[in-house]
C-alpha cells in the first residue's frame, strides 16, 4: 500500500503541466523562427546596400581612370577619345582644349555587375607649356 501512495502522489498525468510545457515550447519555436526571418531580411538588405556601394565606388574609379587615360599626352596636344572595357565595367575619357593654355577632361565610368552604376568626372585646369607645368583648377564628380 505504501508503494502505491508514492506513485499516486508523483504522477503528473492528472495535472495540466504537460499542456503548459507544450504551449511554451510552441511559443519559443515561433519566436525563434521569427527572429531567424528578421535576421534574413536584414542580411538581404545589407547585401543590397553593399552591392550598390561597390558599384558606386567602381564607377567613380573607372571614371577617374578614364580621365587619366585621356590626359596621357596633355602637353603634346589634345588627345583622342579613349575607351576601355574590362570585367568590372567600361570607361571613356576625352580631353578638350578650349584655349591654348586651358583644358577640360570629361570622363565616364560604368560599373557592371548585379547593380549597374554610372559616374562622371570633369577636370578643369591650365597648362604652362614653357615650364611644362600642369595645374588642376577644380574637379567635378557626379553620378
Amino acid at each position: 500500500m505504501e508503494r502505491s501512495r508514492s506513485i499516486r502522489s508523483c504522477s503528473r498525468a492528472r495535472t495540466s503541466e504537460r499542456g503548459f510545457a507544450l504551449a511554451v515550447a510552441l511559443i519559443v519555436a515561433v519566436l525563434y523562427f521569427g527572429m531567424i526571418e528578421l535576421m534574413l531580411i536584414d542580411a538581404s538588405r545589407q547585401l543590397a546596400e553593399a552591392r550598390r556601394y561597390r558599384a558606386r565606388v567602381m564607377a567613380f574609379t573607372l571614371a577617374e581612370n578614364g580621365a587619366e587615360l585621356a590626359a596621357q599626352n596633355m602637353i603634346a596636344g589634345p588627345s583622342t577619345p579613349v575607351s576601355e572595357t574590362d570585367w568590372q565595367g567600361s570607361m571613356t575619357g576625352e580631353m578638350k582644349k578650349p584655349a591654348p593654355e586651358k583644358f577640360i577632361i570629361n570622363a565616364t565610368g560604368l560599373a557592371t555587375g548585379v547593380v549597374e552604376q554610372k559616374a562622371t568626372v570633369e577636370v578643369y585646369g591650365s597648362i604652362d607649356v614653357d615650364a611644362k607645368k600642369i595645374t588642376i583648377d577644380y574637379t567635378y564628380h557626379s553620378q
